[in-house]
């Protein structure tokens, strides 16, 4: 699971990292404060400044085994308006659902012409694949990820258990990522959802958008 990229990769990666990590925390942020919620306004949180999402050893991490984790932005659910269930549901998508604009942001521009420069086609395509997989890992129903936030949410009923598994949550994380089972069941989503962004990619280069 351990590795290490290339220089050129690694130096692909980081304005993808950083980009996605950036957005997906704030976009919460967002959320909660349009939702009622300025803690993550109070803290600092509520901007596009990386230094305040980046977290060092969730970033390395990243580059080292293929997953990692920003500082989670800080909501207080007592102090969303409205049904306090459906509310967490919609700071809890806001997250993947930046990381999936991203995504089809830099697909737009790579079909734009950033496919016609080598360096621009490779960070474009990273920034793709990188937010496609964030977007799609962050979605997984296992506590702490927004997923299960997501899940407590639709399902009827407090799903007392579900809160439960938040303590467990973060070692059965860990076991689904030692073991490959994670890689193989996101790859089945991630890949078909990379290929259409691809394609859209080829379409707007071809019809010349």
């Amino acid at each position: 699971m351990f590795h290490l990229p290339d220089p050129y990769r690694m130096l692909l990666m980081i304005p993808a990292i950083v980009l996605g990590l950036t957005l997906h925390e704030f976009a919460h942020g967002w959320a909660a404060d349009r939702l009622g919620d300025r803690t993550a306004r109070y803290q600092g949180r509520l901007t596009l400044n990386p230094l305040a999402h980046i977290d060092v050893i969730g970033l390395i991490m990243l580059f080292f085994a293929g997953f990692g984790w920003a500082k989670p932005v800080p909501v207080n659910p007592y102090n969303l308006r409205g049904d306090m269930r459906r509310s967490l549901l919609l700071v809890s998508v806001a997250g993947p659902a930046a990381n999936l604009v991203l995504a089809f942001l830099g697909a737009v521009a790579l079909g734009l012409g950033a496919w016609q420069i080598p360096v621009a086609r490779d960070i474009f395509s990273e920034i793709i694949r990188i937010n496609v997989v964030l977007a799609v890992f962050n979605l997984l129903p296992i506590p702490p990820l927004d997923g299960s936030k997501i899940l407590a949410g639709v399902l009827p009923g407090r799903q007392q258990w579900l809160y439960t598994l938040e303590n467990y949550g973060v070692i059965i994380l860990l076991v689904l990522l030692f073991t490959g089972v994670i890689g193989k069941v996101l790859g089945v989503i991630i890949v078909p959802v990379y290929r259409l962004l691809i394609q859209l990619a080829t379409g707007i280069s071809r019809f010349g958008f």
